[in-house]
């Protein structure tokens, strides 16, 4: 058997702290079909006052599954999704992500404001890191892209919130 020291990573543990790339890919789906399905299945639910918003985040987080599932389909990648990364600090959060909240029937628009911008915050998080531990090509592009997006999401919800809690309404 050998010590650890510590500081130092066991090799079961920097086994487990590693996924592929596919793996990785196949998270981020689920994470983006999570979102469109909370997103869309709000819609009649929320109130008027941010239900284009939630629209337009259902719609947002649609483009983003097409474009991983489009991403995934390329043939030229697929030696690529074998390679094996370092999964980011955040990939708990992420992978926490994938299961929607039930905020009821009648959801308090900070209660849905709250939740978008913690999904986006780890959305962001996790999409960066990414980009920077994968080769660079059409992966390393599309997590570029995908944390562009989730950023400017989660400035655009603090925007909303600010509105909505702090002046009492959009």
């Amino acid at each position: 058997m050998v010590k650890v020291k510590e500081g130092q990573t066991s090799g079961a543990n920097l086994l487990r702290s590693r996924k592929s790339v596919g793996e990785i890919l196949e998270v981020a789906m689920q994470f983006e079909l999570t979102a469109y399905n909370f997103y869309h299945q709000l819609i009649p639910k929320v109130s008027k006052r941010i239900r284009y918003l939630v629209e337009e985040m259902a719609a947002e987080e649609q483009e983003h599954v097409r474009l991983l599932s489009e991403l995934m389909a390329k043939a030229e990648i697929e030696q690529q999704l074998k390679e094996m990364v370092q999964t980011p600090p955040s990939d708990h959060r992420f992978s926490d992500a994938i299961h929607s909240l039930d905020l009821g029937e009648k959801p308090d628009d900070q209660a849905i404001l709250q939740y978008a911008l913690a999904r986006e915050q780890a959305a962001m998080e996790q999409y960066s890191t990414l980009a920077s531990e994968v080769e660079e090509g059409p992966i390393q592009d599309l997590f570029t892209y995908l944390s562009q997006q989730e950023t400017e999401h989660k400035l655009e919800l603090e925007k909303i919130y600010y509105e909505t809690v702090h002046r009492g309404g959009v």
